[in-house]
C-alpha cells in the first residue's frame, strides 16, 4: 500500500530520502510502544497503523528530521543515488 503524500512532497527542506525514511520508521515504533501501553491501560487503539500515523506527523511538521552535517552526501552524489 502507498501512503500518501509521496517522499517527494515530503522531504522539501533538504533532507535525504533515506533520513526521512529512518525517522518515520522510528517515530512509528515509538508510536507503536504508546499503543501497546495504551491497551495494556485497556484505553482505545486509533485504527490506523503507526506508519501511518508516522508518515501523517512528519508530513505535518509535528517532528523534524535533523540530520548530521558530516554524514551527509555532497550534491554531485545525492542526485546519482
Amino acid at each position: 500500500m502507498m501512503l500518501k503524500p509521496s517522499m517527494s512532497q515530503m522531504a522539501v527542506h533538504g533532507e535525504s530520502y533515506y533520513s526521512v525514511v529512518v525517522g518515520i520508521a522510528k517515530r512509528a515504533r515509538e508510536i507503536a510502544e504508546e499503543l501497546e501501553k495504551e491497551k495494556e491501560n485497556k484505553q482505545k487503539a486509533p485504527d490506523e497503523k503507526p506508519v501511518a500515523l508516522a508518515v501523517e506527523e512528519f508530513a505535518s511538521r509535528k517532528f523534524t528530521i535533523v540530520e548530521d552535517p558530516a554524514v551527509k552526501l555532497p550534491k554531485s552524489l545525492e542526485s546519482a543515488v
